[in-house]
């Protein structure tokens, strides 16, 4: 399993994504579930994904080879030559489906274990950075002022913190303390999520991704951030008074 948020600012974006996946207790792996994608100074796009990994790997693949086709005469449809986010995220929502199509045998067989999710952001020109969820179907939902944030995977854990304190006028620093903190409930509490984490910062209008990241086990400001947090949690529990019995 795995868990990836994503958190649209009006300054821009966060998404990040374990490294996680197993194949039962003594075949655990890790594994890059954060993709991107760029020309720089006209569009920027990022994936986090989440379920079967041979599927969601033949999705990233058949994106990057759609990119790659964009000079040939002809081109189908990509994410390099589609005019708005909309129509890029239609474009990873028939990736989705190709892919099921082209195993639908297997598919028949065991539906959940072929399953796939993807957090999608992005920005094309001086259109606003956008964020969608794309399910397996290939159908999509997106981020908006009042749900700023998206998840998948084991999100139940990491979701609470979300819902207390996501803002979408939090500065984007604040917004990916907001993420790594999600993610720090999430691996206490469930081990099929682990360390390393990748987290993408994307700051509106840049049009280019220069702040990708890679949290190590050893990351002292992560290991600062969950004692401190894990501390303020204990004092505020502490500061509130005792249920009258």
């Amino acid at each position: 399993m795995t868990y990836c948020v994503g958190l649209l600012m009006k300054d821009g974006f966060v998404l990040a994504a374990d490294t996680r996946t197993n194949a039962g207790l003594d075949n655990i792996a890790t594994f890059r579930k954060l993709h991107s994608w760029a020309q720089p100074g006209k569009r920027v796009f990022a994936l986090a994904t989440s379920g079967n990994l041979a599927t969601t790997q033949a999705v990233v693949s058949l994106l990057t080879e759609g990119t790659l086709s964009l000079r040939k005469r002809g081109a189908v449809d990509n994410l390099f030559n589609a005019k708005t986010m909309f129509q890029a995220a239609q474009i990873v929502g028939r990736a989705a489906r190709d892919v099921q199509r082209s195993d639908e045998g297997q598919l028949f067989q065991s539906e959940d274990t072929f399953s796939a999710s993807f957090l999608f952001a992005g920005q094309i020109g001086a259109e606003p950075p956008r964020l969608f969820q794309i399910y397996s179907a290939g159908n999509f939902i997106e981020a908006a002022a009042d749900t700023p944030f998206l998840q998948i995977g084991e999100h139940k854990y990491g979701k609470p913190i979300l819902d207390r304190v996501s803002d979408q006028t939090m500065r984007l620093g604040e917004a990916a303390k907001l993420v790594l903190l999600s993610f720090d409930s999430t691996i206490r509490s469930n081990l099929s999520v682990g360390l390393p984490i990748d987290l993408l910062v994307y700051e509106k209008d840049a049009l280019k991704l220069d702040r990708i990241r890679r949290i190590e086990r050893d990351d002292p400001y992560f290991r600062k951030l969950s004692d401190e947090w894990g501390k303020a949690l204990r004092h505020a529990f502490s500061a509130i008074e005792e249920f009258d019995i």
